[in-house]
């Protein structure tokens, strides 16, 4: 697969905080087969994971998907014991990152899958999340050594209060939002990135799975295909999930279907008022321009507005 005709993205920025260290992608070594799933969080990261190990383990069961599919850029474990555990894996690896694509080091080697979904919806899982994190998940990211910056804080207020700070300060306590979306959308027609959003996996999700094996060359045995798309629904992450997520969930107060929760879109609606919605949308059309914008509201799907 050549790129010559598109030039590659070129790393910009490091970026570091409480979460990050960008600078582990510096070190990192491609191999031709790599897949990269890149999102900004909460957005259907673990979800699309899920699909990915469905894809090249058969529909089994049992797998440790947390463990075969790290967070690279996650400052914890220590970036030379992560790449090392990176480094050691055989078969086809399927790794995520929560970076713009100018912080990563962008390879033709690997595949890139972005997935995004509303802001709203994204916040309002992320206050779930954050919201109900332990102590063990604040001791993780504020006391291990090499954190840059201040520390992640316990959210205060309700959901509303957390959405305007969010919205107003540009995706605090966590990372910029709009820059992060740009960055992917600038390079969605490059041959080895696909963006895929929320909605299209709640709309089609068979569908979407045999786009998604077609864009990664994953051939599906027909024998499985059942099993894969059983074992890609939300309900069975929910209910059987504990391997996809890390620790099994020990960092939230009712583990795994806190992690989850309830995998829906639109609850927003319930607590946002006329013009908070206004001067949401406003934001995303300024930030993103109406083409984007109209993406990331809908996905291509706007019959979709359940809560």
């Amino acid at each position: 697969m050549s790129l010559s005709a598109n030039p590659l993205p070129h790393k910009t920025r490091e970026f570091q905080n409480h979460h990050f260290d960008s600078t582990i992608w510096n070190d990192f070594e491609f191999r031709d087969d790599d897949i990269i799933i890149a999102t900004y969080a909460k957005s259907g990261t673990t979800w699309m994971q899920q699909i990915i190990s469905q894809l090249l383990y058969d529909g089994a069961e049992g797998i440790d998907v947390a463990e075969r599919s790290p967070w690279v850029d996650m400052r914890v474990p220590p970036k030379s014991e992560k790449l090392a555990s990176i480094n050691a894996q055989q078969g086809r690896r399927f790794l995520k990152t929560h970076l713009w694509s100018d912080a990563l080091v962008f390879s033709e080697k690997a595949r890139y899958l972005y997935i995004a979904r509303d802001g709203r919806d994204v916040l309002w899982s992320m206050y779930n999340h954050h919201s109900k994190a332990n102590d063990k998940w604040y001791a993780e990211l504020n006391d291990t050594p090499g954190r840059v910056g201040p520390p992640i804080e316990r959210p205060v207020g309700d959901v509303v209060q957390y959405f305007h700070e969010w919205l107003q300060r540009d995706g605090y306590p966590w990372w910029p939002f709009w820059s992060h979306i740009r960055s992917w959308w600038a390079i969605r027609d490059l041959p080895n990135v696909k963006l895929v959003h929320f909605n299209q996996l709640k709309a089609d999700l068979p569908g979407m799975i045999e786009d998604i094996a077609g864009f990664l060359q994953i051939p599906i045995n027909p024998q499985h295909w059942q099993d894969i798309v059983d074992h890609c629904q939300f309900d069975y992450l929910r209910n059987q999930g504990a391997g996809t997520i890390p620790h099994g969930g020990e960092f939230w107060d009712g583990g795994v279907k806190t992690f989850f929760n309830k995998g829906s879109n639109g609850r927003w609606r319930e607590r946002l008022s006329a013009a908070d919605i206004r001067l949401y949308e406003q934001r995303a059309e300024q930030e993103l321009g109406s083409e984007c914008a109209r993406w990331l509201a809908t996905g291509g799907v706007p019959a979709l507005s359940e809560t």
